[in-house]
Order: structure tokens, then C-alpha cells, then sequence
């Protein structure tokens, strides 16, 4: 194959897994505190289809990985007592689970049959001292804009809410959850609002989305128009020098 089809193909190559992410962006587009992702593609200098000294090295696409938006998304009001969205971008919400802490924007919590303040999923919420219990015969909770919570006037726990200097070591740990992938230590997001009663939606813009796919759709076209003209073109040479001899 020649060069400009191995270009071509690296390009294609990044192009599906671009596909994919937007595709995900869409199908999360309302999905409480989901953050928006785009693929990071860079170059590599490899070697070229012909082994020949004098010819300088081939740039080819390379998929470097996704890479997230963690600005804010929109509050929504619900209504419900026991829904929270942080108004502060990279602060996180704090939870349990087997396999140790993990950290979330999605505020839609609830009340476990133990008096446990948990997520959909069942996972305890946690606040600066470790879980937090609520008992519903005290009436509904009120919480501040520190994440200090209470019931009937008294003081029950602080919701922790949390950051990290680099949020490059969180990585996605499916059902909303971010896992820290280092040894970095989160700090407390003193900065950070909470707002009762209502969620942070998604921060995706669906029609830029869209755009994304229909410029994805027609690149991945036109690379594969290139390579078929490349492919004719050394087609029709080899023919004619054939003729020649």
C-alpha cells in the first residue's frame, strides 16, 4: 500500500472512535452531571511504505485518548428535598462503594430503609465525618450552601464535596461516578455552592453534537474517496507502464 493509504487509514481509525464518543455525548445528552468528552488525536512520525533511506518518516493520526469538559452544566429546579447540584466546576460529591471512595455531580439521593443518605444506585453518601443518617420522623432535611445538613433545627452532617488540583487523575467509572487513578489527595471545595432541590444537567450541546457527526460522517468519505483515487491512480500507472514495455 501506498503511503497516502496508511494516512488515510490512521485517519479513518480515529474517526470511529470519534463517532463513538460523540454518539455517547448525544445518547447522555440528559443525563444528570454527565460531562461532555472529545477525543484527543495527535501525530506519530512512523515508517513510510517504501524502505527507502532517503525518504523522511510518515506522519500518522493518533488516538491519544479522550479527554472530558468538566465545566458547569445548567441547574435545574425539581423540587425534591433530597436532589443537590453543586454550583462550581471539578468539585464532586463523595460516595461508597466495595471499592473505596468515588466521587459524582448527581445529586438525585434518597433515603435507604437504614436511614442512609444514598444515591439511585444505593451507594452511601458521604460527609466529613463518613455516612450520613437522616431520620425521616425528624421532617424533611435542609441543607445549606456549605452542605451543612439538618433536621429540626439541628445539625445532622456536613455532605463532602471535594476537588482535585488536576482533575486528569479522575477516570469515568460508569453510573456517574469518577474514580481518582493516582495518589492525589482531594481537597475540600470550600469555593463550591450547594443548591437543595434541585440537579446540574448535562453541559452537552446537542447541536453541536450533531454538527460533529455530520463532519465526522463526511470526512470519513472523503478520506475513503482519497484512498480509492490514490488506489485508481497506481492502477492506471501500472497499466500504462505495462503497455510501454
Amino acid at each position: 500500500m501506498e503511503n497516502v493509504a496508511y494516512i488515510g487509514l490512521s485517519r479513518q481509525m480515529t474517526l470511529r472512535r470519534e463517532l463513538d464518543v460523540v454518539a455517547n455525548n448525544i445518547a447522555n445528552a440528559n443525563t444528570t452531571g454527565f460531562k461532555v468528552e472529545q477525543l484527543m488525536v495527535g501525530t506519530e512520525i512512523g515508517q513510510g511504505a517504501r524502505n527507502d533511506a532517503i525518504r523522511p518518516g510518515v506522519s500518522f493520526v493518533l488516538d491519544r485518548g479522550v479527554g472530558r469538559d468538566y465545566g458547569q452544566g445548567q441547574l435545574e429546579q425539581t423540587g425534591r428535598v433530597l436532589d443537590f447540584a453543586i454550583e462550581g466546576e471539578g468539585a464532586f460529591f463523595t460516595v461508597q462503594d466495595a471499592a473505596g471512595e468515588a466521587y459524582t455531580r448527581d445529586g438525585a439521593f434518597t433515603i435507604s430503609p437504614e436511614g442512609l443518605l444514598v444515591t439511585g444506585g444505593g451507594l452511601p453518601v458521604l460527609g466529613d465525618g463518613g455516612e450520613i443518617r437522616l431520620d425521616p420522623a425528624r421532617g424533611s432535611p435542609q441543607v445549606a450552601g456549605d452542605g451543612t445538613i439538618s433536621q429540626d433545627g439541628q445539625v445532622v452532617g456536613r455532605l463532602s464535596v471535594v476537588r482535585f488540583d488536576t482533575l486528569s487523575v479522575l477516570e469515568k467509572g460508569g453510573n456517574g461516578l469518577y474514580r481518582n487513578t493516582s495518589n492525589a489527595q482531594p481537597v475540600d471545595a470550600a469555593d463550591a455552592r450547594i443548591h437543595q432541590g434541585m440537579l446540574e444537567g448535562s453541559n452537552v450541546n446537542p447541536l453541536l453534537e450533531i454538527t460533529n457527526l455530520i463532519e465526522i460522517s463526511r470526512s470519513y468519505e472523503r478520506i475513503s474517496k482519497m484512498i480509492e483515487q490514490n488506489n485508481d491512480l497506481s492502477r492506471r500507472s501500472v497499466e500504462r507502464l505495462g503497455r510501454v514495455t
